[in-house]
């Protein structure tokens, strides 16, 4: 079996959501003072390759704690979309690859954003579906989706359409995908587990290929 990362490292001078503080990495304990080393970590919940619950932005929806484990386990199909140069990803793009896409547990998109990472591009004009697109995607019986940008929704958003159209049926989004062109095939197994954190709204995950 081959294994691939498909997480970004989280580290002090990382990107983040912009207006959203950087994660803080202080000593607690030194094996010089204390015997051991042990470091305190202050970070946002949606911080870097992590995970959208659905009371990330419903009222009364679920935490991530509330699903189960193989929620985030399964079999995962990329839409590798990073020759095309598109700001909207619609079904047209999608339709191509339905039979794959009713075979599998979680669609990833490869728009070739990931490339742009701790540049200040990435934050701006990155492909996301259209709302028909994503409506489209919820016939299928998918865990999730995940894409390779810093959101599901434009930048400008206010009001996050593509976000609820996911997470009001449970379908938890993956964001800030990376090293999707590493992946040798468009068909593969999948995990992005969570920490298990009681009532939480997101989560920095490790997301993982199987090959």
């Amino acid at each position: 079996m081959k294994i691939i990362d498909l997480t970004h490292p989280v580290s002090q001078k990382m990107p983040v959501y912009p207006g959203t503080e950087p994660p803080i990495f202080e000593v607690g304990c030194s094996i010089e003072e204390d015997g051991f080393l042990e470091k305190k970590i202050t970070f946002y919940s949606h911080t870097g390759t992590h995970i959208d619950a659905p009371a990330h932005l419903i009222n009364t929806a679920k935490t991530l704690d509330l699903f189960p484990a193989q929620h985030f386990f399964g079999k995962a199909f990329q839409v590798n979309l990073s020759k095309k140069k598109i700001e909207s990803i619609g079904i047209s793009e999608l339709k191509p690859h339905k039979e794959a896409i009713q075979q599998v547990d979680f669609l990833l998109i490869h728009t070739g954003w990931s490339q742009y990472w701790g540049e200040e591009r990435y934050f701006r004009n990155f492909p996301v579906l259209s709302l028909e697109a994503a409506n489209w995607l919820c016939m299928f019986n998918l865990k999730g989706v995940g894409i390779d940008t810093i959101s599901a929704d434009s930048e400008d958003s206010k009001e996050f359409p593509i976000h609820k159209v996911f997470l009001q049926r449970d379908i938890i989004i993956i964001e800030n995908i990376a090293n999707l062109t590493e992946l040798p095939t468009d068909e593969f197994t999948f995990s992005c587990f969570p920490l298990k954190l009681q009532d939480a709204d997101g989560s920095p995950v490790r997301a993982i290929a199987y090959l």
